[in-house]
């Protein structure tokens, strides 16, 4: 479902990238194919230096369908960044990226805290982050974040996901199905 970044991705992801129900919400924006090019180029040069991780969304077909992206990593903390392309929109694309991307940040690079900004305004992605059980919202438990992505306007609402969180949401979940797996 998730891959490394790849420069042949490009045009599939710019197409997606376009339509005016994702464009407004995507962080680095790109106007034309040879601009996302760049941007993409860029990417996975930061990923190399260790600046940030970025990965493709792929659907069941092996298609890319969106990114997902870990930005502005400080002190084992950064800034979460999904897009998905809207005929993707509504069929779980999202949280079953998000969880794979998670389990990835948690154990493999020992992220902390995962923060998402997310437009007061964008109602989709704010019902989407509220589905995941293991976010907090980080308005006054992170008032540091919240006032830096607020610096002139209040815009953004900040929602965080703790390893400890995640962590102990995972291991209820695993509990759960193995409960309901047991033979009485």
């Amino acid at each position: 479902m998730l891959k490394k970044r790849e420069l042949h991705e490009v045009p599939v992801l710019f197409e997606l990238m376009s339509h005016p129900d994702v464009f407004p919400y995507v962080r680095h924006k790109a106007t034309t194919t040879d601009e996302f090019y760049f941007i993409t180029k860029k990417t996975i040069e930061a990923e190399e230096r260790g600046e940030l991780i970025s990965r493709t969304i792929l659907d069941e077909y092996q298609q890319a369908i969106g990114t997902i992206n870990l930005f502005d990593i400080e002190q084992n903390h950064g800034f979460l960044a999904t897009w998905i392309g809207q005929p993707y929109f509504g069929k779980g694309y999202n949280r079953l990226a998000k969880e794979q991307f998670f389990d990835e940040l948690f154990f493999d690079y020992e992220i902390e805290t995962i923060f998402m900004k997310v437009r007061k305004t964008n109602l989709r992605s704010t019902k989407a982050v509220l589905k995941l059980p293991y976010v907090a919202l980080g308005n006054t438990i992170y008032p540091e974040i919240y006032q830096k992505v607020n610096q002139n306007e209040e815009i953004y609402d900040i929602f965080a996901i703790s390893r400890e969180h995640y962590l102990s949401y995972q291991q209820f979940a695993n509990l759960e199905a193995s409960a309901d797996n047991e033979v009485v």
